[in-house]
């Protein structure tokens, strides 16, 4: 048996790179590992970080709660606010928005699924989809509260997640680790050694001269992916093909007194933009085609499209949509950006991050590196990440615009695994579950309805219910109406709970 102390066991660990993921992958191994395994962080200043999203999805509080962090202590050091879903603009066609929301849609009251209800009675009744959510009815009066633990009550039906600075956020959990015994060294990689025989890295030099070793790397290196592709030659799967956009122009603006506690993603012609609201201020950015417009052009959109007065020049990025072909290598792990890119259109991007983490945690080798457990390792983030990628297609290939872009989106080739799901919903209204899908039934049936894709049948198992569809849906839309009257506004519960410091940049 491999304890700590084993002669087997892992003793050291050096993650190149800081940043969200860096920092994050820092703060659980040194939260799990109770000091029992030396964690050194090198990373250097003069790279930077990306940061090209700051929003997420509620699994991010699991991460947090994992660590023991304060909800109100987290919020407040990250300028955060929170986040009941996302609403998308004008992705269907013009004039159109509908919403993804965090949650639940209504509260079951028979054995056939509520949206099957709606959507049997829809064209009569004159509800919409969005009215039988908590999340929205909250979101578009400003409104947020915690969700309630009593399943009779409609407050227990939506669910959040965060918007907040991820320079801030690597800063706190920087902190974090660095009391829990991590050591982080300033400077930039300038070459990596490895085994004559086996290729496994052995140790990394910087650029002044000063070299670590280690028994596991972890690769937080971002797009370039120091270790993984520049030392290791993992291979790189691109998805470009079905998620056409390759850059991103990203600029922060003065925020609005009343910020909305929601993402929103509207659809332009060559892409789409994003609106994230913190406290002390609005992340935007455009994510398009360069086949579809220039850069220049891209960026002049973006500064025509804000809230707010922009608050600095618009920051470019290039991008290749797709992932590694194995994200754990010999004795390297590949966490971030160095692992993959998909857009930040849900907010994946810090999920992605702890997914890793997640599985290096339940897959933690000792020196051996078996490969039975390398390549489990490998399926399940392949199988993750195919999932997530799918349900970014669906967005891009149920549309009625008619660009080039979308257009060509409209008409293009899917993957089996996606059209298996979109058809079964075109059918009869069903949502398909595969193994590890992050996005459950609410997700999928919000974009299918937002876009269009609407079943040509009704579920047989209507026909043997005696139910009253409209009447339930009724007092549904009215009791989520009340309940979000009653909520706080998200101000005043920001200022109430978890407020920044004034002056904190």
């Amino acid at each position: 048996m491999n304890s700590p102390h084993s002669d087997r066991a892992i003793r050291s660990i050096l993650i190149v790179g800081g940043g969200s993921a860096g920092w994050m992958t820092a703060a659980a191994l040194s939260q799990t590992l109770n000091k029992r395994c030396t964690i050194t962080l090198v990373e250097s200043e003069e790279i930077g970080t990306i940061g090209v999203g700051e929003a997420t999805i509620p699994t991010i509080k699991l991460f947090n709660q994992t660590l023991g962090l304060d909800e109100n202590d987290f919020v407040r050091a990250t300028q955060g606010s929170f986040k009941l879903g996302i609403q998308f603009v004008d992705w269907a066609r013009v004039g159109q928005h509908y919403f993804h929301p965090f949650g639940s849609y209504g509260r079951p009251f028979d054995t056939v699924s509520v949206h099957q209800h709606w959507l049997a009675t829809r064209a009569a009744s004159g509800i919409s989809l969005d009215d039988l959510s908590m999340a929205w009815s909250a979101a578009v009066r400003g409104r947020f509260s915690p969700p309630v633990q009593d399943v009779r009550n409609v407050l227990s039906t939506h669910d959040y997640a965060y918007h907040f600075d991820a320079g801030l956020y690597a800063a706190y959990l920087r902190k974090y680790s660095e009391a829990r015994g991590v050591t982080r060294h300033e400077g930039k990689v300038a070459s990596v050694q490895q085994h004559a025989e086996t290729g496994f890295i052995e140790s990394v030099t910087l650029a002044d001269g000063r070299e670590f070793a280690a028994d596991l790397f972890i690769d937080c290196s971002g797009f370039r992916g120091l270790l993984i592709e520049g030392a290791l030659k993992t291979g790189y799967e691109d998805w470009s093909h079905w998620l056409p956009c390759d850059r991103a122009v990203a600029v922060p603006c003065a925020s609005t007194p009343q910020f909305a506690p929601y993402t929103r993603s509207t659809k332009l012609g060559a892409g789409w933009q994003w609106r994230i609201p913190l406290q002390h201020r609005t992340g935007n950015g455009y994510v398009y085609s360069s086949a579809h417009i220039s850069d220049d052009a891209a960026a002049a959109m973006l500064l025509a499209n804000l809230d707010g007065k922009a608050l600095g020049d618009p920051r470019p990025l290039r991008f290749v949509t797709g992932r590694r072909k194995r994200s754990w290598t010999r004795n390297v792990i590949a966490v971030g950006l160095s692992s993959g890119f998909m857009e930040p259109l849900e907010s994946t991007s810090l999920h992605l991050i702890q997914a890793n983490i997640a599985k290096l945690l339940a897959f933690f080798p000792d020196r051996d590196f078996d490969p039975l457990v390398i390549d489990e390792f490998n399926r399940v983030a392949a199988n993750e990440t195919e999932r997530i990628r799918d349900f970014l297609i669906l967005h891009y290939c149920l549309t009625t615009r008619d660009e080039p872009l979308w257009q060509q989106c409209a008409h293009m080739s899917i993957p089996e695994t996606l059209q298996f799901k979109i058809d079964h919903f075109r059918s009869y209204g069903r949502l398909i579950a595969r193994e590890m899908d992050l996005f459950g039934p609410t997700s999928w049936l919000a974009v299918h309805v937002g876009q269009f894709n609407w079943p040509q049948h009704d579920d047989p198992l209507l026909g043997y219910r005696n139910v009253d569809s409209r009447q339930w849906l009724v007092k549904l839309r009215a009791a989520m109406q009340a309940a979000a009257e009653a909520m706080p506004a998200h101000r005043d519960y920001i200022n109430k709970h978890c407020q920044a410091n004034q002056g904190v940049p």
